[in-house]
């Protein structure tokens, strides 16, 4: 028995046969089986497996919802040891990906720089913690994971960069689950920070959330280089792994640069400017120039949703609050935040699109920054929802406004 898929206008046979035993080795963790039965079983009846399985096998169990999120999470912690050195790698002629400033190239530098870290400072100065928790020990700690926090940048390239890709080709499933492992990875950084700076002989807790970072950290580098890469390179085109390339800079490298800029024999891509035309509106005419202009130059970010939650715009000014990249642009809101806190986002839009509420905002410290965000919800002249427009701005400098300044004084 076979199903196909269309990968890229190619059909490729999926054996639904063997994709029922793989499931299978899932359901017997779910259930309970020691993870070492559960190999050998794999081992004897499967062998091997390819990235299209893997991605077939999370996104079923995406859909059915027939093992909790939070279980289903924990599995996929463990099909690492399962899968270790049994995944197929297809053969890429000329593999551009390990030309030195494609993304994927300079993803597998920062891990190995992060590897570097863990191995010959972390893990070392962790041992020392372990058999003396003084003060020169926890300095050390404190040094290593100032450095690890850069971490953020890579995943929030990943997440913003190669996750909405991989959704425009209906692959839901590997995003959404690393997405969860990344937050709990940032989370315990923080933490294991927070215990160190306050330390009062907690030992133990130390000794667990580090622990948990280094394996944590280690395991997802393991599903970057053997899932995750190899599915995006599967599907991307040189065109969309460009364009990735160009939009990295504007939300950094973890603790390295890239090697050097990427530039694809054939770029394929139309750089072009805006065409110049003019946009009749009631209360004057503008080129598309000025409006693009115009937006950019406001002292507020702004991003606008339509009536499908899927995001049309976002103004590009000079110093952004919250990074923004063009791959967001066609990608439902939803996909844009981190699961955890999609409900919230859900709940807003909901009570817009009823007409419940016709504004909502918050205000929160963000780094050196006070930002006040605000959402509007857009309803045309019969008062029909449209979409959702949101205003960022850092209010930390009219905070300290006092008295008059008249245009003249």
């Amino acid at each position: 028995m076979s199903e196909f898929i269309n990968n890229r206008e190619k059909l490729i046979p999926i054996y639904t046969d063997r994709i029922t035993i793989i499931k299978q080795t899932f359901q017997d963790l779910h259930n309970g089986r020691n993870l070492d039965e559960v190999k050998a079983h794999f081992d004897a009846f499967v062998g091997s497996i390819t990235i299209a399985e893997i991605t077939q096998l999370q996104q079923d169990f995406a859909e059915e919802g027939s093992i909790p999120a939070g279980e289903l999470m924990q599995i996929y912690h463990q099909h690492s040891d399962i899968f270790n050195g049994k995944i197929e790698e297809e053969p890429r002629a000329g593999r551009p990906e390990e030309q030195p400033g494609h993304p994927v190239h300079t993803f597998k530098l920062e891990n190995r720089e992060i590897e570097k870290l863990l191995e010959s400072k972390l893990e070392i100065h962790l041992e020392q913690f372990i058999k003396e928790d003084s003060t020169d020990q926890i300095y050390q700690l404190i040094e290593d994971i100032n450095l690890l926090l850069d971490i953020d940048k890579h995943y929030s390239r990943k997440e913003n960069l190669i996750f909405p890709y991989l959704e425009r080709y209906g692959i839901h499933g590997p995003t959404t689950n690393m997405w969860r492992i990344n937050d709990f990875i940032r989370d315990a950084i923080k933490d294991a920070k927070k215990n160190l700076l306050h330390y009062k002989g907690g030992k133990q807790a130390v000794i667990d959330v580090l622990q948990f970072v280094i394996r944590e950290v280690t395991g997802m580098i393991y599903k970057e280089e053997n899932i995750l890469f190899p599915m995006a390179i599967k599907n991307f085109t040189e065109d969309e792994w460009v364009k990735i390339a160009h939009e990295s800079d504007e939300i950094g490298y973890c603790l390295i640069a890239p090697a050097q800029e990427w530039k694809p024999e054939r770029k394929g891509l139309d750089e072009k400017a805006l065409t110049e035309g003019f946009i009749k509106m009631e209360t004057g005419i503008l080129s598309l120039k000025q409006l693009e202009l115009m937006l950019n130059h406001l002292p507020i970010d702004i991003t606008f949703i339509d009536h499908d939650d899927v995001v049309r715009y976002f103004s590009h000014g000079k110093e952004r609050i919250f990074a923004r990249t063009k791959a967001i642009i066609g990608r439902t809101v939803q996909n844009c935040h981190p699961p955890r806190s999609v409900h919230v986002v859900e709940d807003l839009l909901r009570d817009f699109k009823a007409g419940k509420k016709d504004s909502e905002e918050f205000w929160i410290q963000f780094k050196d920054k006070y930002v006040y965000i605000r959402y509007f919800a857009v309803r045309d002249e019969d008062g029909a929802y449209i979409g959702t427009m949101e205003f960022t701005q850092n209010i930390a400098p009219i905070k300290m406004i006092d008295g008059e300044k008249r245009i003249l004084s």
